[in-house]
């Protein structure tokens, strides 16, 4: 097969579609495994940095941008025409939830609509996105099959699920697993070989429905543990016992139990997402999935829990919500990046802003709050001063980046409500901290 041999000898010409938090690191490994690579996004300002040697995401430092441009082996472009130069096309592209929770493929279709135009013989296309069982082969590969060309004749189609951990330590994209699955002998050999050349160990799968459901239990079950710790979490609070100090005493048991931890509620691109895809897919099958959704109710309804201890911890210093002023630390959905996708720091924001609380925000990584799907709150990052920490009524602490200091933030604020343990080692003689 000439596309097997064009991948074996790293001959083959790779585009990736979508260079976000996904895309961009994968993009990365290709080009410095010695593959000519050309990376595709609808964002020019994306593509001009990128083709400069600069990097939008905080963990991809520039200077490994700029190693990879001057390799001569990358590329950026917003000029879609150019799928046709490519043999192997990865497409990492948003699968988010509508207003409704139900999938919004629209990101996927756009896509495979745009390169239905552009497709030529011989290509292999892997779908990277979180999805539900069925798209790539139910979804993805008839509308590619608008351009003539015939599925698994002409073109190959694979998925392939995104295992990102953004500034995780231990691992990174070269070194994660990656499954695969394809519904053809060729396919399956095409993508196990595509991605044996960059990742340390390919785990190859019966199907692209099989690939799926994989990526979806990973998430499910994040999900599920998370909104088990949560429930603890309101049950200990109501019976004064400390739930971070029952996880730290209960991990300690070297088998049979793995610790999660509580929060302000789930964010990421990924977690709070994918449970509803296979909910939603579930139902073509007459199947209901309620231990799944219960899990997503229980971590859907953890900001308004938060905002009513808050509201409690307020009252009881005399102080209403409405006319305090807040200022919530972080806007990432974790420590230490930069990535706000789904940050539940936006809907604790919107639920102050709408019990009519003056709200600010402070996260070092985001300067200036983006333009959300779901959201529409505007902001830019307040410095952390005495005099600043002082003015308000009450931090909340959403994200706990690494580089707060909350031995400062308790000394000078009024009120610090703390869903992430942050302050476990603060001293509070002025019982300012409130953990929720």
């Amino acid at each position: 097969m000439e596309l097997l041999q064009k991948i074996e000898s790293k001959k083959a010409k790779i585009g990736i579609v979508g260079l976000g938090y996904v895309g961009l690191p994968l993009l990365m490994e290709f080009v410095e495994q010695g593959f000519t690579t050309v990376g595709f996004d609808v964002d020019d300002k994306k593509v001009d940095l990128l083709n400069k040697g600069q990097s939008y995401i905080k963990h991809i430092a520039d200077a490994r941008i700029a190693t990879v441009v001057e390799s001569k082996l990358f590329c950026a472009t917003s000029k879609f025409s150019r799928i046709k130069e490519v043999d192997c096309i990865l497409i990492c592209v948003p699968t988010p939830l509508t207003r409704y929770r139900e999938p919004d493929l629209s990101y996927i279709k756009n896509t495979s609509e745009t390169l239905a135009k552009h497709l030529r013989k011989g290509q292999l296309i892997v779908l990277e996105s979180s999805t539900f069982p069925g798209t790539t082969e139910e979804v993805m590969k008839p509308i590619l099959e608008k351009s003539g060309l015939k599925g698994d004749v002409d073109f190959w189609v694979a998925f392939s699920p995104e295992r990102e951990d953004p500034n995780n330590p231990k691992f990174n994209t070269r070194t994660i697993p990656k499954v695969v699955g394809a519904n053809t002998e060729e396919a399956r050999k095409l993508v196990s070989t595509l991605y044996n050349q960059v990742i340390v160990k390919t785990v190859p799968v019966s199907s692209s429905q099989a690939a799926e459901a994989t990526k979806l239990l990973e998430n499910i079950f994040r999900s599920v543990n998370i909104a088990l710790v949560n429930e603890m979490k309101i049950i200990l609070d109501r019976m004064g016992i400390d739930v971070w100090e029952v996880i730290e005493a209960a991990k300690t048991k070297p088998f049979g139990y793995m610790p999660f931890y509580p929060g302000p509620g789930l964010g990421g691109h990924c977690i709070p997402i994918d449970p509803f895809y296979l909910t939603w897919k579930a139902r073509e099958y007459e199947m209901n999935t309620r231990f799944i959704e219960l899990a997503g109710e229980i971590n859907t309804s953890m900001p308004f829990w938060v905002i009513r201890k808050l509201m409690d911890a307020l009252n009881d210093r005399g102080k209403s919500l409405k006319g305090s002023k807040i200022l919530v630390l972080g806007a990432a959905y974790k420590k230490d990046i930069d990535d706000p996708r789904e940050s539940p720091s936006f809907k604790l924001m919107e639920i102050l802003i709408d019990k009519g609380a003056e709200v600010d925000y402070n996260d070092p990584f985001i300067p200036e709050l983006p333009s959300m799907r779901m959201y529409d709150v505007k902001g830019k990052s307040v410095e952390l001063t005495e005099e600043n920490l002082a003015k308000y009524d009450c931090v909340l602490v959403s994200t706990d980046h690494s580089v707060y200091e909350f031995d400062f933030i308790v000394k000078h604020a009024k009120l610090v409500i703390d869903t992430r343990n942050a302050t476990v080692n603060v001293k509070d003689t002025d019982n300012k901290i409130v953990k929720a």
